[in-house]
């Protein structure tokens, strides 16, 4: 399967060239933006599996139009930015951005830029998937250790038993130790 990928270049001879490399690469363009606000509305309609946004475009930014792309739909972003306009690169890191070309670029800078930017992407999404199954597994083990108490208080039950209770009632509803630990402090702490 083909990378899909959005360009968004004000320039048009710059935007051709740009698609033809990228296809001479093999990936597929899907879509061609002029300014930043062409640029997210193409992002939201063609769900490109990248997109290379140009810094300066008209009507808006491409960092703004990068924020308000990732802000729908988290996709690896490459910038392009013109020499001497590094202090655009730490506002692009800001928004969320993953890779960089520097104008002029050359075809063989095309490939490792979007590699980057694809590896940066999928290791924060994989942070992003741990960090809330993390929290996923925090928050049932509060509920758990509360209900675990509140059935030691109010049923005068050893900690092994009370857990024994939550786990039984589990396996005998068929529901996650989460979901009866959650039922159970509805119930008693009142």
């Amino acid at each position: 399967m083909s990378l899909r990928i959005l360009v968004a270049e004000d320039e048009t001879i710059i935007r051709l060239d740009l698609r033809s490399l990228l296809e001479n690469a093999g990936f597929e363009v899907c879509a061609e933006a002029r300014d930043g606000v062409e640029a997210v509305a193409l992002a939201r309609s063609e769900q490109p599996d990248l997109a290379i946004l140009d810094v300066k475009m008209p009507k808006l930014v491409g960092i703004e139009a990068a924020r308000r792309i990732l802000d729908e739909r988290p996709l690896p972003i490459v910038m392009l930015t013109a020499y001497g306009q590094e202090e655009l690169v730490a506002r692009a890191i800001e928004a969320g951005v993953f890779g960089y070309l520097v104008k002029p670029f050359r075809e063989t800078d095309l490939p490792p830029a979007i590699e980057t930017a694809r590896a940066r992407h999928e290791e924060l999404a994989a942070l992003r998937e741990e960090a809330e199954s993390l929290a996923d597994a925090l928050a049932a083990r509060k509920a758990i250790e509360r209900a675990k108490g509140l059935l030691m208080a109010k049923e005068g039950l050893s900690e092994a038993d009370a857990f024994a209770r939550l786990r039984k009632a589990s396996q005998v509803s068929g529901k996650p130790l989460k979901v009866v630990a959650e039922a159970v402090v509805a119930t008693l702490d009142a």
